[in-house]
């Protein structure tokens, strides 16, 4: 690998140097008015742009093309097809044209679409987003040219992730230029969401993974007794990197710099075995794009070096899970970040009614923030010790939360200042303390000049969280920049603004412990709502206020809107479905036989030792034991059954997710639990799944 990052970086990415490079100035200005949304891409211009993508695409050794799409599994799609034109004259040339990059035509009938497609009705159209760069891909030897993409119906409807981000991107542009104009900004033309997804993951030798079915079709594991040593030592988090790990961090960066993936912070995890990589910011939908990338990078490159990344939220019981923590922020086309607080923020009129716009938005749309981030897999993490809870809340920090109170009062007129910290060291420098501390606990988290949103899932897409915070913040924008523009006195009636907002949405600012049930309690007075489960929060989706805020902005139809509820209710039951069947097969098949055969053992022991007429009390007490949790554990497996097969027969999606949760989760958690005790009893050759200790510890 070349250690040149300047070189590498930006190497597989058909990038803005690149195209300013490879195309004519005039389709190059044109193609530039298109990303800036002044203009659409016309087709002789696409097809000077598809020819000049096939010429560097195929000197990086692509043979093909793909339109590469996020649908709603919360996955990445793609079709290959070759450059190849067949001749008259039997041989071949490399084409491509305007037509095959800006638009394709994959089967939407075999995508989940929530009843917007039925089986028979196949046709589907992919739509190239030229705001996010083309790039190549390599997968072993294949080479892949890639053209980010939307996906939609053949009636137009949206069937993945993008589509909808792409509507909020435009609805929040929209909305926060109308405010910046009304408070007197002339000259900007455009505002962006931006993000910086922040990824967690373990990495487990791949020899042990290949002996743990629950691994390797769930994801995460269904079995296991906590280790004699976890994370309570608090030794793994920054911790040094092992070297085998370090050489896989290394060719990972290589691989996203290639990219354009501007992987930048990289680091040992609190759990054993997990770890954490952070980019740079980058507008929302690129930086969507980007972190697909790098999850599908991640796994790759760890299969090279003999792991396995696991991306789940909970892969192990009993340590810190996985999340994903959205930083988001908004920015205009002249670089102004309308979330930096700037040195007195208590006097930033711009400053302020945006961040109380994100204030309102959290408060008011609470249970739809929390429906964007349930999954089966962070119904493990959600509350845990090492996450937020289900319960949504800001923090603000000293600094913002007393400019806050001071709104609420009527108006703010001062600061408070960081100051100097110094350590008492005469070889070390004071440092410059900042004005507020962090806090780890919150949900929504203000850290500096932008939103930390760290409810997010390990394995989700960042476009779904992404595109309910844009709409739910322009529509709050929306409100106040209708006020502002009918305003005789603006100055005035911003203040009154920020006053009503800071009087009626404080009680989602809570900057104290978020884990503790004191917490709980008081955020029940608040009348915040808590919803735990990812079922009871996907059911408030389809609301009439969520319809009519969707509607509004024009980022989601009510159709569309319902078929996303349908969709992610299915997977839900389909995921406990998968990890119920799996726990069966590995109950019955491996951890029932190896019990049977340690008890037998047992039993030959006993006979034997009473035979030399010695007593044989410890190995009779052992055997009892074993023997009355072999016989819970058939009736677990039993009740499992049942709990599946009442699950499997109820009717309606929302009834099937609802039998899911309370007749199979609860089963399956009472049969690990008798599971992971024998694990402690049986002999560790006879026991056929690998340990945590040996998963966590070993590589």
């Amino acid at each position: 690998m070349s250690t040149d990052v300047t070189g590498v970086f930006g190497r597989n990415t058909f990038n803005e140097a690149t195209m300013r490079e490879r195309l004519p100035k005039n389709v190059f200005r044109s193609l530039k008015k298109t990303f800036n949304g002044e203009q659409p891409l016309d087709r002789a211009t696409a097809d000077v742009i598809a020819n000049a993508m096939k010429d560097w695409a195929i000197e990086k050794g692509a043979t093909h093309y793909c339109h590469w799409f996020q649908p709603m599994t919360g996955l990445t799609a793609e079709k290959h097809d070759a450059f190849i034109s067949p001749t008259p004259d039997g041989r071949t040339i490399m084409e491509f044209s305007g037509k095959e990059l800006t638009q394709g035509e994959p089967d939407a009938s075999s995508f989940p679409s929530g009843g917007l497609r039925a089986t028979f009705e196949a046709r589907g159209y992919t739509a190239w987003d030229c705001t996010s760069p083309v790039f190549v891909k390599e997968d072993g030897k294949n080479v892949t040219l890639c053209i980010p993409s939307a996906f939609c119906s053949y009636t137009g409807e949206a069937l993945d992730k993008k589509t909808p981000l792409l509507r909020s991107m435009d609805a929040l542009n929209k909305q926060a230029v109308r405010v910046l104009r009304a408070l007197g900004n002339v000259t900007v033309t455009r505002v962006t969401a931006t993000m910086g997804p922040e990824q967690e993951y373990f990495l487990i030798d791949q020899s042990f993974y290949a002996k743990r079915l629950d691994l390797v079709l769930a994801g995460r594991t269904l079995f296991g007794t906590k280790p004699p040593r976890g994370q309570e030592l608090e030794d793994h988090y920054f911790g040094s990197l092992h070297e085998r790990v370090a050489s896989f961090m290394s060719e990972v960066n290589h691989e996203l710099w290639k990219l354009s993936v501007t992987a930048k912070t990289q680091h040992n995890e609190v759990a054993p075995a997990q770890y954490e990589l952070a980019p740079v910011f980058s507008t929302v939908n690129v930086a969507t794009d980007h972190n697909q990338l790098t999850m599908d990078t991640l796994q790759k490159v760890a299969r090279r070096h003999g792991f396995v990344c696991l991306l789940h939220e909970k892969p192990f019981a009993g340590v810190n899970g996985s999340g994903k923590h959205n930083n988001w922020s908004m920015v205009t086309d002249d670089g102004v970040n309308l979330l930096d607080p700037g040195d007195t923020p208590h006097d930033n009129m711009v400053f302020l009614v945006m961040l109380c716009a994100v204030i309102r938005a959290v408060d008011k749309y609470a249970t739809l923030l929390r429906a964007s981030v349930a999954n089966a897999g962070n119904d493990h993490r959600l509350g845990a010790n090492e996450a937020p809870p289900a319960i949504v809340s800001v923090f603000l920090g000293d600094q913002l939360t007393d400019i806050f109170e001071q709104l609420a009062k009527g108006g703010a007129k001062s600061s408070k200042r960081g100051g100097e910290l110094k350590l008492g060291v005469s070889t070390l420098p004071p440092l410059p303390k900042d004005c507020t501390d962090r806090n780890r606990t919150s949900p929504f988290a203000f850290t500096g000049n932008k939103f930390e949103f760290r409810m997010v899932g390990s394995s989700q897409s960042v476009a779904g969280p992404s595109f309910v915070l844009n709409t739910i913040v322009a529509d709050v924008l929306c409100d106040i920049a209708d006020e502002l523009e009918k305003a005789k006195d603006v100055k005035t009636t911003a203040q009154r603004i920020l006053q009503d907002i800071a009087v009626k949405h404080a009680r989602i600012v809570y900057n104290g412990d978020n884990y503790t049930e004191e917490w709980v309690a008081e955020a029940e007075k608040r009348g915040l709502p808590n919803i735990r489960s990812t079922v009871e929060s996907l059911e408030t989706i389809p609301s009439k206020e969520n319809f009519a805020l969707f509607s509004k902005h024009g980022v989601l139809t009510k159709h569309e809107l319902k078929a996303r509820t349908e969709v992610l209710l299915e997977v839900y039951s389909r995921q406990i479905n998968i990890e119920a069947l799996t726990m069966l097969s590995i109950a019955k098949r491996q951890i029932l036989p190896a019990c049977c055969e340690y008890s037998a053992r047992l039993g030959q022991a006993v006979s034997a030792v009473s035979a030399a007429g010695v007593p044989a009390e410890a190995q009779t007490k052992l055997l009892k034991r074993l023997c009355e949790l072999i016989a819970t554990l058939e009736t677990c497996i039993e009740a499992l059954e049942k709990g599946v097969e009442k699950a499997s027969g109820t009717k309606g999606t929302e009834k099937h997710a609802e039998s899911y949760r309370a007749d199979v989760v609860p089963a399956m958690a009472a049969l690990r639990q008798v599971a992971d005790e024998l694990e402690t009893m049986v002999d560790a050759k006879l026991w056929p799944l690998p340990s945590y200790a040996e998963m966590l510890f070993i590589r």
